[in-house]
């Protein structure tokens, strides 16, 4: 399977800090670049992770809240300060084409380039390779999570394969389609030539409640990316906010089966001390990290 590459651009709450910046999350896979939320500063995050913004073709927008989206006009005017000349897809939650629209006719930008924005739930995007799919969840304005799904694939026992000198070609794909061939005179089983390779599940849960949607949605994800804003201490706050803890990140974790837990939309106030808020997740669910800026996680 081909290597899927996540870049925390930003992992920072409402309130940035000296050290973490407003949301962004970039997924590479293939010849697939996709930014999950577009913070203020994610330009600089970019040259700080020395990635050309103009690999961009997909932004997923979970809400309109500031710290999700200041980022997008001064992104969009690098791409086309920098020549960029494919079509940006930015996709979002209910009433993502009426702000974007106020968002365009606030700013003068210089230059042109396709841009097509569209308002999604359920599966949206499918290829060959993958899909998207996004959700609503319980916020204070409407706010999607995410899933980038890689599917399974039947794979070519090459060893098996060589044992029978069938030719490369048609009946090559044909087994590659899991169906069975002939080839002098013997019949071959797919399932005896093949094998699955199992896909990979990428989940991005950001600004939300609690709510009954979330973990099916989640399910048996390979990553698990959640917001995880506010400590214990903070819990009814949270829950007045439309916020997660730590520790309903690692609930949904464990009860979701995944296998691996990326906490990010840290609040300013754990700063100084975040094994507070890791050590919380680390009590409902083993897999955690805490990623910081920059960080990169790598899948195969």
């Amino acid at each position: 399977m081909d290597k899927i590459k996540l870049t925390f651009l930003g992992t920072a709450a409402s309130i940035p800090t000296a050290k973490r910046n407003h949301t962004g999350i970039l997924l590479d896979y293939k010849g697939e670049h996709v930014l999950f939320d577009c913070g203020e500063g994610i330009q600089r995050q970019f040259r700080k992770a020395r990635i050309n913004p103009g690999k961009i073709n997909r932004i997923l927008i979970s809400h309109w809240h500031g710290d999700h989206v200041l980022g997008l006009p001064g992104l969009m005017q690098t791409l086309a300060l920098s020549g960029y000349n494919k079509t940006l897809y930015i996709y979002g939650p209910k009433g993502t084409k009426k702000l974007f629209k106020k968002l365009w006719n606030l700013f003068q930008f210089v230059g042109e380039y396709p841009i097509k924005v569209e308002e999604v739930s359920g599966k949206f995007l499918e290829t060959d390779d993958f899909y998207l799919e996004a959700k609503s969840m319980t916020h204070r304005i409407p706010c999607n999570a995410y899933t980038f799904i890689i599917k399974d694939k039947l794979r070519i026992d090459k060893k098996k394969l060589s044992k029978t000198k069938i030719p490369s070609g048609p009946l090559i794909s044909k087994l590659k389609k899991g169906k069975s061939i002939s080839y002098k005179g013997k019949r071959y089983l797919a399932k005896n030539l093949t094998c699955l390779e199992k896909g990979k599940k990428i989940s991005v849960i950001m600004d939300t409640g609690m709510n009954k949607q979330v973990i099916p949605f989640v399910k048996n994800s390979d990553v698990l990316i959640c917001e995880s804003s506010f400590g214990e201490d903070m819990k009814n706050f949270a829950k007045e906010r439309y916020h997660l803890t730590a520790k309903q990140a690692g609930e949904i974790a464990k009860k979701s089966k995944s296998k691996k837990l990326v906490l990010v939309h840290i609040s300013q106030r754990y700063e100084k001390d975040l094994k507070v808020i890791l050590n919380q997740a680390k009590k409902e669910f083993k897999n955690v990290v805490l990623v910081k800026d920059l960080d990169v996680i790598e899948l195969k």
